[in-house]
């Protein structure tokens, strides 16, 4: 586990960067091939992808920045050169960008948001084993059952016994995102409009407000909590109220055709 797989010359292939790269890959075909399933526009969409890496980073860096704000200001080239991320700047500023792009486009919204919501968390799964390789977002001191020991040269303290948040973090993506796709292609016509992006909002939410507890790297804090489990509650409320909105608007539709 370190931060550069290999080299070639002068070139040198990193962990993380790598897993961001293959996930974003990953989730850009599956995300295309469920798009003509649903008769939406692979071509729009993967457009809507790139739109979303770029600005997406741009909103996990700039989080990562207020979070890191009093060494951000004591030496600002540490912050903004480092690979600190906050993946709930990504979320935010992706769901605007996806906002954005559709109502330019003439494009329905939430049915490009849940097919997003549907395979983001296959992109983040790879991220976490980015996370891994580079030894961030690591976990509290433990010698128990899987705990990891870092080498020289990654991000967490080396050669201590830590819980493995990386690894768990990465498998609850993964199962998320198997959730969400056999929900979305055994629901079918049936599915209820955003109620994929409610469940994601929710299911990542609640997993990284429990996750959160066993991690030791600085990530800012508001109160007793971590900046993301802060947010995290926010996230959730956000998907629940999406979900039940969604489930009376299923209703009324139903009550109407009766």
């Amino acid at each position: 586990m370190a931060i550069d797989l290999f080299s070639i010359g002068k070139f040198t292939v990193h962990g993380y960067g790598l897993m961001i790269g293959l996930g974003f890959m990953a989730a850009v075909l599956v995300g295309s091939a469920l798009a003509k399933k649903r008769d939406l526009s692979d071509n729009d969409f993967v457009n809507i992808a790139i739109f979303v890496l770029i600005i997406g980073f741009l909103g996990g860096k700039i989080l990562h920045v207020i979070v890191e704000f009093k060494a951000f200001l004591a030496d600002p080239m540490s912050v903004i050169g480092s690979e600190g991320f906050v993946v709930y700047g990504g979320i935010i500023t992706g769901i605007a960008t996806i906002f954005v792009y559709c109502r330019v486009k003439k494009l329905e919204f939430l049915k490009y948001l849940d097919l997003f919501a549907t395979v983001v968390p296959l992109n983040q799964a790879f991220g976490r084993i980015g996370c891994l390789l580079a030894g961030c977002c690591y976990g509290i001191e433990y010698n128990g059952f899987g705990h990891l020991e870092f080498p020289e040269g990654c991000i967490a303290p080396a050669h201590i016994g830590l819980w493995p948040t990386q690894p768990v973090m990465a498998a609850g993506n993964f199962v998320i995102f198997l959730i969400q796709l056999i929900r979305y292609i055994k629901g079918g016509s049936r599915l209820r409009t955003g109620t994929p992006t409610a469940l994601y909002l929710m299911l990542y939410s609640a997993g990284r407000f429990a996750v959160e507890f066993a991690r030791d790297d600085e990530r800012g804090a508001v109160g007793v909590l971590s900046t993301s489990q802060f947010i995290a509650l926010f996230t959730f409320a956000a998907g629940l109220i999406l979900f039940v909105l969604t489930c009376k608007r299923s209703q009324k539709t139903e009550g109407a055709d009766n």
